[in-house]
């Protein structure tokens, strides 16, 4: 089986997975709300391969001349171009187009992540320092910085100095226990840097904008980020205290999350709320299973591109 069969079957496989992973109603598989940490690192891996082999398939097609594996062949190919060797028979123009065309796949998916990083990382710094103008330390939110608004906000700021944000409105709508679970929520954030589990997705998005299935994705992956927080928070306090901070999130209004900040209000706040109550056992055969095949998925393109 040639190369770009195996790259072609890879794209179909993460296809099949990532359609598994989001479930019937497109917020994930039944499993997925029990081990939302699995389910995220298994996301993760798929959109790794799909990018992989969406960048193995034209090239392996240009490399074929060389009748090697692709990775082999992408060295014989730097050599030749810049050490004055001669291109093998049959590498003809549009084998070069082929190859041109996989590292520009390469370069828009490398571009979309950086510019989205930047942005995402310049939204940041420039809320940063609103927050050093207007927001105060409050004894009864320990750890994080208050705005005086009305509405019901509560965010983390990501970066090397993470922050806790919550406003006025939040201190007055919520008791002590839920807001200990709010921040322990905003805390794991920020410890687990879901801001960067999120990234390849937004640069998805940005690179991808017409596609409704990345945008739904990016949806699904969101909410298990939110669920894994919740998890995270569970672990310092009963479940009772943030599901009941959900559902006054949920009934007071407007709420105010900035761009390149994660809010706990705001993905499926239903869905979160019936999971906690729930309150089900992790079932770890699925868990297992998704993740070995997400394994072998993103082993197969990386493989071909290296050896």
């Amino acid at each position: 089986m040639t190369d770009a069969a195996c790259f072609a079957i890879a794209a179909l496989g993460c296809y099949g997975a990532a359609q598994a992973l989001s479930g019937a109603k497109g917020l994930g598989a039944a499993w997925t709300w029990h081990s939302p940490r699995v389910a995220i690192i298994c996301w993760q891996a798929v959109g790794l391969a799909l990018g992989l082999s969406a960048i193995g398939v034209p090239l392996s097609l240009g490399l074929a001349p060389y009748g090697t594996s692709t990775g082999s062949a992408l060295r014989s190919l730097a050599g030749d171009l810049f050490g004055g060797g001669d291109l093998p028979p049959g590498l003809g123009v549009s084998q070069l187009a082929l190859i041109g065309v996989g590292f520009g796949i390469a370069a828009v998916l490398l571009g979309s992540t950086v510019r989205s990083l930047l942005s995402a990382l310049r939204a940041q710094r420039r809320h940063r320092d609103l927050l050093a103008l207007v927001a105060r330390n409050d004894p009864a939110a320990p750890g994080a910085l208050v705005l005086d608004h009305p509405s019901a906000a509560a965010y983390c700021l990501p970066g090397v100095r993470p922050q806790v944000v919550v406003s006025a409105g939040t201190l007055s709508l919520l008791d002590r226990a839920q807001l200990a679970a709010v921040l322990s929520h905003e805390r794991a954030h920020a410890d687990e840097r879901h801001d960067l589990v999120l990234l390849p997705f937004t640069a998805l998005c940005r690179a991808l904008p017409w596609a409704r299935w990345v945008r739904a994705a990016h949806e699904t992956v969101a909410l298990l980020v939110e669920m894994r927080a919740d998890d995270k928070a569970r672990k310092l306090h009963a479940d009772a205290p943030l599901a009941a901070a959900l559902l006054r999130f949920a009934t007071a209004g407007a709420r105010i999350t900035p761009v390149g900040a994660l809010g706990v209000a705001d993905v499926h706040l239903d869905a979160r709320v019936r999971r906690l109550l729930a309150a089900p056992r992790p079932t770890r055969l699925p868990g297992a299973t998704a993740l070995a095949l997400a394994t072998l998925l993103v082993s197969l393109p990386v493989s071909l591109l290296l050896r």
